[in-house]
């Protein structure tokens, strides 16, 4: 299967929290019907609190906290805003 890199991105941040995103362009299959694998993950303490993702064989989903649910995949950057959104809601608390 042929993996181009859309957009690859880790940052530490001073507090030790890891903001990690890869986005690849791969070929269309029944799996990735979108042609496009994605991971997005936000991890304090060694602890993922927000991840979206459509790796295996699950289709798409997030994970919030110890939470799993399924997500309505719009486009890459539509996961971009809806996980930057979560990382912020999990950071003042309105996500417990």
């Amino acid at each position: 299967m042929h993996r181009q890199i859309i957009f690859e991105h880790k940052q530490s941040e001073p507090n030790g929290d890891i903001v990690e995103i890869r986005i690849r362009e791969i070929e269309t299959t029944a799996e990735y019907p979108e042609g496009v694998r994605y991971s997005f993950v936000y991890i304090r303490d060694g602890k993922r609190l927000v991840g979206y993702d459509n790796y295996h064989g699950k289709g798409h989903h997030r994970h919030v906290k110890e939470r799993e649910e399924s997500y309505e995949f719009i486009d890459a950057w539509k996961v971009f805003e809806d996980f930057d959104e979560d990382i912020e809601k999990v950071k003042k608390g309105v996500i417990a």
